[in-house]
């Protein structure tokens, strides 16, 4: 059984109408990025319980914190970015996540990623080690201009790492924006550490962002090899369908019901059982 959740700040700041929207959907999980247009980690105590409580009115799960942790440059302080994986680490207790999202770093314009891959390395190591002892993953999810932007340096950083407490988000859109196609050029090597599907699509010609199955993203075969490799986890709609930014993106409500719908279509086509 698949699950459904969702960036719902891409249908409205305000979180009543994230609610109100996945429910009308039948989305009953979140991946929880931002409300009242404040990012989920410059939330002040009392306005994460009033997350906390309103989702729990609202019968909606937190799939995964959607942090902006790792989305900094490599050469930039890390010292007080620990403090704010700290953040995100309380953040999912609170929210009661079992995952936490984030990036391997921006590399600067020109450079050679592996001459950083040291730093990387040694960042992305500390990151884990902070969640030791927590009961929660974090995800890595593939961006372009990061460290982790192919699926070959995905792999050395999983692998390199070491860690169970990090594991991969698969999102195809992304891939596509760096000259990938994806299933054909890092399913099967990275299969082993995918645990978390952020749902969209993309076309290899200009990068522009699409519903899953109208781009270059291979979203319908990577369906199949899941359903065949037994995958039972979320499924994170992400649409990016009117704005699209390094922090973040937007769609609206009717954008992000076609995204939805689109997605739902292909499990519907594949015969995958989702809630």
């Amino acid at each position: 059984m698949w699950t459904l959740s969702g960036f719902a700040d891409e249908i409205s700041p305000d979180l009543d109408e994230q609610c109100r929207v996945l429910a009308d959907l039948g989305i009953r999980h979140i991946e929880f990025r931002s409300a009242w247009d404040r990012n989920v980690l410059d939330l002040d105590d009392d306005q994460l319980e009033t997350v906390r409580a309103t989702l729990e009115r609202a019968g909606i799960g937190t799939s995964s914190v959607g942090s902006p942790i790792g989305k900094i440059g490599v050469l930039d302080d890390f010292d007080a970015h620990l403090v704010r994986m700290r953040r995100a680490l309380h953040v999912a207790r609170v929210l009661q996540a079992p995952y936490i999202r984030l990036f391997s770093f921006f590399i600067p314009k020109g450079d050679d990623p592996h001459t950083h891959r040291d730093e990387v390395l040694r960042r992305m190591s500390a990151l884990a080690a902070e969640a030791e002892g927590h009961d929660v993953v974090l995800l890595h999810e593939n961006e372009k201009e990061i460290y982790g932007d192919t699926p070959q340096r995905c792999l050395d950083l999983l692998e390199s790492v070491g860690s169970p407490k990090l594991r991969l988000a698969w999102d195809p859109a992304n891939f596509v924006q760096v000259g990938v196609t994806p299933f054909t050029d890092g399913y099967a090597n990275l299969r082993p550490y995918l645990e978390y599907l952020q749902v969209k699509d993309a076309l290899l010609a200009d990068g522009t962002v699409v519903p899953a199955g109208e781009g270059d993203g291979e979203v319908e075969a990577t369906v199949r090899a899941l359903v065949a490799d037994g995958y039972d986890g979320f499924c994170s709609m992400e649409p990016h369908l009117a704005l699209a930014g390094s922090l973040g993106g937007f769609s609206g409500e009717d954008h992000f019901r076609r995204a939805t719908t689109a997605f739902t279509q292909i499990l519907d086509k594949v015969g995958v059982e989702y809630r």
